[in-house]
């Protein structure tokens, strides 16, 4: 980890050591992350066609998201990056995580996948003026430090009329008890530790740092867990555990 990026104000190093230290389990479906791969289709599904909405792109088409930049903030091991570049889309992902970037690069490279994985901050890339069609926040606003400051930097990475899709875990008794305690403690989906409860981000405060930061939200939506199914589903009506906000940057409409 470079210096720069271990100093970001939003990196927090217990939760890189966390992620770094089960790196090697990003791809195993049965492993550490296997919720996550559980996860992706609706989150996939979710990025793809409000994409092709706001852009004018065909949802159907064989690469969707052709002719489009996206960033992927704490990309981990690339499980949305990976599958959004076979959509056609250009995508830069990054992690402060080297061990997770180097997972990364290896199972694209293994998968013949054209991504530019780097090890850094959304600072870094803000600094230098970087900007994108997409900015994807994607269950990473939990694990870092002063998340409203965060979620400002990240809003500067989307350019005029670019989008920013957030997920996250909302801060709930309900959220304490199957985020928490089911899935850490009681079905061991994730690793005890893997979040700090008061970490946790209601909807009202990310709608409001985002409209701080020059934002319109959009569009929201809960996620919830079929346990017949084994499946996860968009859940419009309940945003008490998981759920996603997408929104707008105000100054603009156009991609190109």
């Amino acid at each position: 980890m470079s210096t720069n990026t271990a100093q970001a104000p939003s990196v927090d190093e217990k939760e890189v050591a966390h992620f770094s230290a089960i790196a090697e389990q990003w791809w195993d479906p049965d492993g550490k992350f296997g919720v996550l791969h559980k996860f992706n289709p609706v989150r996939l599904a979710y990025i793809r066609d409000h994409v092709c909405a706001a852009f004018q792109l065909d949802p159907k088409a064989e690469q969707p998201l052709r002719g489009t930049r996206l960033l992927d903030i704490g990309c981990g091991g690339g499980l949305l990056s990976e599958p959004l570049a076979k959509m056609g889309a250009q995508v830069t992902g990054i992690d402060p995580s080297e061990k997770n970037i180097k997972t990364a690069l290896v199972h694209a490279r293994e998968q013949g996948v054209d991504i530019d994985y780097r090890v850094a901050t959304a600072e870094e890339l803000a600094a230098a003026g970087e900007q994108y069609d997409m900015v994807l926040n994607m269950e990473v606003l939990e694990h870092v430090n002063d998340p409203s400051s965060f979620v400002h930097t990240c809003a500067s990475l989307a350019r005029p009329g670019g989008l920013m899709f957030c997920a996250t875990l909302n801060r709930t008794l309900k959220s304490f008890l199957m985020a928490i305690v089911g899935a850490e403690y009681v079905l061991r989906w994730l690793p005890r530790g893997t979040h700090q409860w008061e970490k946790f981000i209601t909807p009202q405060e990310l709608e409001e740092w985002l409209n701080a930061a020059g934002m319109q939200v959009i569009d929201r939506s809960g996620v919830a867990y079929s346990p017949l199914s084994g499946t996860w589903h968009k859940a419009p009506d309940d945003m008490d555990v998981n759920y996603m906000l997408l929104a707008r940057r105000n100054d603009g409409q156009a991609v190109g």
